[in-house]
């Protein structure tokens, strides 16, 4: 057991202008220190010194000031996207304050104007994301970094709007961060933090204990060769290469002192001891663990599963190789999952033919419903690719080594020059059997609301885990989302620092196909009914699962941003009842009128 040294220490931490504080500074100028405690030994960490200027955007050149509007032109609750010359903001009256923050979403650049503004924080309308309006900070997820936030002041009733123009133009802002002690003191056999598994959730775990101070050792061991990466493009933009989809850059992980092992595979985890055994026989001891391995792809288990050219998309270098052996050949995509399709709108318009093979009769119709999984099938179809139902794959035929025929059990012959494989997935978690963690049935990690196993000091997060989801009275559930891996990783954190924090994020997924996406917040698991609203043969709707009387999930296509704006209802604890749909709670969805989200009842 490696034992941390209780020493006071000093450490850097950077710190944007804009997040200094007047309660990090002490009366006579110099940085108050924050008290972390390791093991019960409380230790001081001293912010980095910096001079009192009453500007604080140092270089005069880099700032701009533009009257944006009068006082009277925004009521409470309402924004407005405002241009400052160099850049836009986003001006925001909430409860008689103005605020200005970013405009833009940091995830994949969404206009923030047209999201939900709720109680202090505005919700993107494509992914879900959440910022305080105040700060700026992210609170909700997918994404890493935070708004940019700029000064408001009032002169003769005109509203003026104080920015740096640096972050006009980048849009985002990383939260301050710690930085490690000297790593020459640390045994490399040793490690305070563990992550197992490079995804979000492992990556946000370790930015969030660097952002809250933690100033100890943290290694993230991955199998794969990169450095964490924007998993869902590898579905969603096939020829995306490793650099473009990278979520940190190099200097990144070298500036905050967070070391990735990659190509590295845990193989066994005594959790007595506090030692990862690697799959090489090196063994790293550890205080506090992070088990975020994912999920493994299912692969097809017919005659001929070992021939060349049949893929489940894992890495980059999978999505690559997929889409230069499908252009102007003939592809097959054995199942409707999420990937399957995603995949199959990718190649519909670079290869000869796509063909898709499914068990079931609709696609997406556990997740969707039947109806809406028709609408989508049909879009497919006017798009060129061709479905075989309820049936599946009994050979994949070959001609010298490579995929030359699918067969399948309805007896078709497929022409097939590539093969993707999207029939599900089961948890990365066969090498914590004999740990003594607590695996359910399926083989998913078990945990609180504050991502604990059963093993003290021990968490879990991401594709791999059951967890209490609050939305649905706290019943344990598997939720694989990418946004869901995020707040996962943030609050396994939290929670290795002793914050006591407990999950309750709604879960918000979104899926892209031929340029349109679904999007679809909620956990509607058990649906038995399904409320629509709109055309789904214009491809414009809402869809509202209910589960008896109450609505679980929501999903639309060409509906912005309704999907955010019932993620914020849920997430505020209210109740949506099947009745309300067709009446009270749509109609005001589509006036924008957000009034009765803060009334009582339900």
């Amino acid at each position: 057991f490696w034992v941390i040294p209780a020493v006071e220490v000093k450490i850097e931490v950077v710190i944007p202008e804009k997040e200094r504080s007047k309660e990090e500074i002490s009366p006579n100028g110099k940085a108050s220190p924050l008290i972390y405690k390791v093991n019960g030994t409380a230790r001081h960490y001293h912010l980095e010194e910096h001079p009192i200027a009453s500007n604080p955007y140092h270089n005069p050149k880099d700032v701009v000031e533009a009257s944006v509007c009068h006082v009277k032109d925004l009521e409470n609750g309402q924004m407005r996207e405002v241009d400052l010359g160099c850049g836009k903001a986003l001006l925001i009256k909430e409860s008689g304050e103005f605020h200005a923050v970013g405009h833009k979403c940091p995830h994949y650049g969404a206009p923030l104007v047209k999201g939900v503004l709720s109680k202090g924080r505005v919700r993107c309308p494509w992914h879900g994301a959440c910022f305080n309006i105040g700060t700026g900070d992210i609170e909700d997820f997918p994404g890493l970094d935070s708004l940019p936030r700029f000064q408001v002041k009032i002169e003769k009733e005109k509203v003026y709007i104080r920015a740096s123009k640096q972050a006009l133009q980048t849009q985002r802002r990383t939260k301050m961060m710690a930085k490690c002690i000297s790593l020459s003191n640390y045994n490399l056999s040793s490690t305070n933090v563990l992550i197992i598994g490079a995804g979000a959730a492992g990556l946000v775990c370790a930015e969030t204990l660097r952002q809250e101070g933690f100033s100890d050792r943290i290694v993230m061991c991955t199998m794969d060769r990169h450095l964490p990466y924007d998993r869902p493009k590898l579905s969603k933009s096939m020829d995306s290469h490793p650099e473009q989809i990278t979520l940190r850059p190099k200097e990144f992980f070298c500036t905050y002192d967070i070391e990735v092992l990659t190509e590295m595979q845990v193989a066994a985890v005594d959790v007595k001891s506090k030692i990862a055994v690697f799959k090489d026989g090196f063994k790293m001891e550890y205080n506090k663990l992070l088990i975020a391995t994912g999920n493994t792809p299912k692969t097809l288990s017919c005659k001929g599963k070992e021939v060349e050219n049949v893929f489940n998309i894992r890495t980059p270098e999978d999505a690559n190789r997929v889409v230069k052996l499908a252009t102007s050949k003939n592809v097959v995509i054995v199942g409707a999952s999420f990937l399957g399709m995603e995949v199959a709108a990718y190649l519909a318009e670079r290869a000869h033919s796509v063909s898709l093979v499914e068990l079931e009769h609709v696609p997406f119709k556990k997740f969707f419903g039947e109806r809406v999984g028709r609408a989508v099938m049909k879009m497919f179809e006017n798009n060129r690719v061709k479905f075989y139902m309820q049936t599946e794959v009994s050979e994949l035929r070959e001609q010298e080594g490579k995929l030359k025929e699918v067969v399948l059990k309805s007896g078709k012959v497929l022409r097939a020059d590539v093969c993707v494989v999207g029939v599900g997935a089961v948890p990365a978690t066969g090498f914590l059997k004999q740990s003594g963690i607590n695996i359910d049935s399926k083989g998913f990690i078990v945990v609180n609301k504050m991502m604990q196993t059963n093993i003290p000091g021990v968490f879990a997060a991401g594709d791999a885990v059951t967890f209490p989801l609050a939305l649905r009275n706290n019943k344990k559930v598997n939720v694989p989302h990418w946004q869901m891996a995020h707040m996962h990783g943030r609050i396994a954190a939290l929670n290795m620092l002793a914050h006591g924090t407990e999950i309750s994020t709604v879960p918000y997924l979104w899926t892209a196909m031929f340029g349109k996406s679904i999007r679809y917040a909620g956990h509607g698991e058990g649906f038995d009914d399904v409320v629509i609203q709109g055309d789904l043969d214009e491809l414009k709707f809402v869809a509202f699962y209910t589960k008896s009387d109450e609505v679980v999930a929501v999903a639309s296509m060409n509906y912005d941003p309704i999907v955010s704006k019932v993620a914020e209802v849920l997430a505020a604890g209210r109740t949506i009842r099947k009745r309300d749909v067709d009446s009270v709670v749509f109609l005001s969805f589509r006036t924008g009128d957000m009034s009765w989200l803060t009334g009582k009842g339900s």
